[in-house]
């Protein structure tokens, strides 16, 4: 490894699990990693792609084979983590705009008699399950209760709770089968 020798030394006791060493050179670089992410990222993530790399410095130590000095290991470790959480935000705007064109092209094509029917298919099919089915259903869809919450106030398991709630899902998307595109979008709108 090249670099200066305080690093290098500094590097060869934590790897020997040597945690002062080890905070040695968190308080050097730490502070220096986290300005050099913000040039890329919000000093947040930023601070937390610092805390990251450090952290996997001590976890992997006694593995730990650096090539160049521990500076410029520490820097290429910031920029690449500053590039992932920049692919990502990148990656989900791209989703979030997607959804929403798709979502605008989509109310524009429904006619809103269509949904009020809808509507009126879905409270039939719901009050034609078997009472057991519908009761979970309604607990978990409407009331956002989870499967244990149900199963206690009902006193049952909270398998029995998956499986009537299942089967309701089931009935439900039988029933609704000629509705399932339009029904798909009202579930989002909730």
């Amino acid at each position: 490894m090249e670099g200066n020798n305080e690093d290098i030394i500094l590097l060869s006791n934590m790897k020997q699990g040597n945690e002062q060493a080890f905070n040695n050179l968190f308080r050097k670089y730490y502070p220096i990693l986290c300005a050099y992410g913000h040039k890329f990222v919000d000093l947040e993530d930023a601070e937390e792609c610092a805390q990251e790399t450090m952290l996997w410095l001590w976890n992997n130590r006694e593995a730990l084979i650096i090539q160049t000095s521990l500076s410029s290991y520490l820097f290429t470790s910031i920029h690449n983590r500053a590039l992932n959480i920049l692919n990502k935000k990148e990656n989900k705007n791209f989703a979030e705009n997607y959804f929403y064109q798709e979502m605008q092209t989509l109310t524009t094509e429904i006619d809103f008699y269509q949904l009020k029917e809808l509507n009126k298919h879905i409270q039939q099919a719901i009050t034609s399950l078997p009472p057991s089915y519908k009761e979970a259903f309604i607990m978990h869809r409407f009331k956002n209760m989870s499967y244990k919450e149900i199963a206690e106030q009902l006193n049952v398991s909270p398998k029995t709770i998956d499986y009537r709630i299942q089967q309701a899902l089931k009935i439900l998307r039988a029933e609704l089968k000629d509705y399932l595109p339009l029904a798909w979008f009202m579930f989002l709108l909730r």
